[in-house]
């Protein structure tokens, strides 16, 4: 007998929708089209939305407003993508901006992550360079344990995932950072070395503005109302601002290492140029005094002793190889030579 059960019909949705799925307190999941949202939402016992948003248009933005009630003022922040890392709260919601970075062609790109958080919903929406928080959803999928915790769990995961792919970044860059340093004592100096150092720290000043606040809208998460995020989502918060603050502990370490290795680079510079600048004063001391000596005979006139004199010119050699090996020994002494 042929099976003629149909499978669940998975709604449209517009190309900036990642995902829309609604998570019941089983921790199932169901993908559901935009116009069903509010429909979930009125039903005490159905469970909460995520939705997952990458650069949506102002048609997807005007439904998601509609369908969650979010407040204008949120709306128009993460339509503009161009927000400095904060929470805000609007009545019974959150809002949450945060940088996000992602290494292209070996330059870091920073996107941006609005979140919506509210009693039964999570929106995350992502601009720029960011990662997909598929691996995130995934992850929350696999412990159907841990989502009767709400959205704010899932939250969680996305900052999580966030502060996670900020440590590859920054331990590259601590590897590159060794390889410079043994390039900055070699004996040949090398402009591509001192330019590869600025763009270093330039990179990381750059990622510690995207990272330092981050630990703030942690902090201040922490400290949500108890409807929004319980005490024990708290604990997970807890931990990620804990990478965070290694994050960027270890970015001004490195930064301190950069500013160091610069002058480093700058001191062995000058010294080499020491060097050279000696060696040359030695040599042309070396050759001042046998021209200085010498040039008394193309002087034009009589009254010079050594000129009548039979051995004149071999004492003259004598003393001009003299004068040059005693300087030649003093500068040798002196480490100039």
């Amino acid at each position: 007998m042929t099976d003629t059960s149909a499978s669940p019909v998975v709604p449209a949705l517009p190309p900036s929708i990642v995902n829309c799925a609604v998570y019941d307190r089983g921790g199932r999941k169901r993908d559901i089209g935009l116009e069903e949202i509010s429909d979930v939402l009125a039903d005490p016992d159905g469970g909460f939305v995520w939705v997952g948003v990458y650069e949506p248009d102002e048609a997807t933005m005007d439904k998601l407003q509609e369908e969650f009630c979010l407040h204008d003022l949120a709306v128009e922040d993460a339509r503009k993508a161009h927000q400095r890392p904060k929470l805000e709260g609007y009545g019974n919601s959150l809002f949450l901006a945060a940088h996000t970075a992602q290494v292209v062609d070996e330059r870091i790109r920073y996107g941006e992550t609005q979140a919506f958080l509210g009693a039964r919903y999570l929106i995350t929406v992502r601009h720029g360079a960011s990662l997909s928080y598929a691996p995130a959803r995934q992850r929350v999928e696999r412990e159907p344990e841990l989502l009767h915790l709400g959205p704010a769990y899932g939250l969680y995961a996305v900052l999580d995932y966030i502060v996670d792919n900020y440590q590859p970044i920054v331990q590259s860059y601590q590897d590159t950072l060794g390889m410079l340093e043994r390039d900055i004592f070699s004996d040949t100096y090398r402009r591509s070395v001192v330019r590869r150092l600025y763009d270093l720290k330039r990179e990381l000043t750059l990622m510690r503005v995207a990272v330092a606040p981050l630990q703030d809208v942690l902090a201040q998460l922490m400290r949500a109302p108890v409807a929004l995020v319980s005490d024990e989502v708290k604990l997970y918060l807890r931990d990620v601002n804990d990478h965070a603050l290694r994050v960027n502990e270890t970015i001004d370490t490195l930064r301190d290492m950069l500013g160091t290795a610069l002058s480093v680079n700058l001191s062995m510079v000058t010294l080499a140029q020491g060097e050279t600048v000696k060696r040359l004063g030695a040599w042309a001391a070396l050759l001042a005094a046998p021209t200085l000596m010498t040039s008394w005979y193309g002087m034009n006139f009589d009254g010079m002793p050594e000129v009548h004199s039979r051995y004149g010119y071999g004492l003259l050699i004598v003393a001009v190889v003299g004068v040059c090996a005693g300087l030649y020994a003093l500068f040798k002494r002196a480490r100039w030579l």
